[in-house]
């Protein structure tokens, strides 16, 4: 009796031990499901391209001829040159352009740049606010050949209404501008305006005899 008993117990042992050892290969391989999958590496090569943040389109510049009315916006930045915003809006009338000699607007001084022009505009605050003008230093000539310079000049001050000034909503001024030219024709633009996307507040085609 004593026999059977211990040969009864070997298998139970053997037993145990098989599953102890399955066990252990079950854990080992749900430890093994449980890993994060390894991440795929991206060439940067064949990465897309980030696309450059789109600019504001630049500010359309009205272009005036002889006879002809435009409108403009005036407007303001803030004390740090910054945020700029429309606050008025002016209107200029190409009133005439003519070629004059120095004898014409009584000065014995001659052209430095090659010719003078006689400029008479009309500028009228059409919007909300008072809006200043400053045309003196402002004005740039150019042509095909020429690159932009200062046609600004002293002569004719005083003989007339001042363009320069401060206009109030609904007030105008007609005076005259005479300007050093290289040659005839080319366009004159005011670039006394805070707009960071405009090259010019307007622009003056002359004509060109």
């Amino acid at each position: 009796m004593r026999a059977y008993i211990r040969h009864a117990v070997v298998p139970a042992v053997v037993l145990s031990l098989a599953l102890v050892g399955c066990s252990s290969e079950s854990d080992s391989g749900g430890s093994s499901k449980n890993k994060p999958a390894v991440e795929a590496s991206v060439d940067p090569a064949e990465a897309p391209a980030e696309e450059p943040p789109s600019s504001a389109p630049a500010a359309e510049v009205p272009v005036v001829k002889v006879g002809e009315t435009k409108t403009w916006d005036y407007g303001e930045t803030d004390e740090y040159g910054e945020n700029y915003k429309v606050t008025s809006k002016m209107s200029v009338t190409v009133v005439s352009a003519k070629y004059v000699t120095p004898a014409e607007i009584d000065t014995t001084n001659e052209p430095e740049q090659g010719q003078f022009v006689e400029l008479e505009l009309t500028l009228k605050n059409v919007g909300q606010a008072p809006a200043e003008v400053m045309l003196y230093g402002m004005l740039k000539w150019e042509d095909a050949d020429h690159a932009a310079q200062d046609a600004t000049t002293l002569e004719g001050v005083g003989d007339g209404p001042e363009l320069d000034t401060s206009y109030k909503p609904g007030q105008a001024v007609t005076g005259k501008v005479v300007l050093d030219v290289a040659t005839k024709g080319g366009k004159v633009s005011y670039t006394g305006t805070e707009d960071p996307e405009a090259e010019a507040a307007f622009i003056v085609e002359l004509p060109s005899s």
